[in-house]
């Protein structure tokens, strides 16, 4: 039986740029994500924390109903949003959401704004690096938090 040389398909084979080409060409826009589904296991437990917490980072029009909290940015007709809903069963992962903030001084009022509306596990604010400040926290049910300002290297 004859071999069949088989060539493997790249980026070009579909009509993409190779990657390292797509990356110099990327331009970045200001809505970096959809929105957030958030679980936590009992949602009025949870309403304070986030009724102090999303508004404060932006999220400030209230589409919230009986089964989700949900905040909405102001950016235009169809925005971004975090929603948080109940599971009772819901177990934290070791996963993180990061917000960012325009300043060190900006992540120091939102850390206040954490620290009064029951945040757990505070570390920070602080410097992680020269051009990273940030503080991190989890929410009452252990959801894992960061916001943070960083600055070109």
């Amino acid at each position: 039986m004859p071999t069949v040389a088989r060539r493997r398909s790249g980026a070009s084979d579909f009509g993409l740029q190779p990657r390292r080409d797509r990356l110099k060409t990327h331009t970045r826009t200001v809505r970096r994500y959809d929105h957030v589904d958030q679980r936590v296991r009992n949602l009025a437990t949870a309403r304070l924390f986030y009724l102090a917490l999303l508004p404060a980072l932006g999220f400030t029009r209230d589409d919230s109903n009986e089964r989700w909290l949900e905040f909405e940015s102001e950016d235009g007709e169809v925005s971004d949003y975090f929603a948080v809903t109940e599971s009772s069963d819901h177990v934290p992962g070791q996963s993180r959401i990061a917000f960012w903030a325009e300043s060190p001084s900006e992540v120091d009022r939102l850390a206040e704004i954490v620290m009064q509306g029951g945040g757990c596990n505070i570390e920070g604010p602080g410097y992680e690096a020269p051009h990273y400040y940030a503080v991190f926290f989890e929410d009452p049910d252990g959801n894992r938090f960061e916001i943070c300002h960083r600055t070109s290297n």
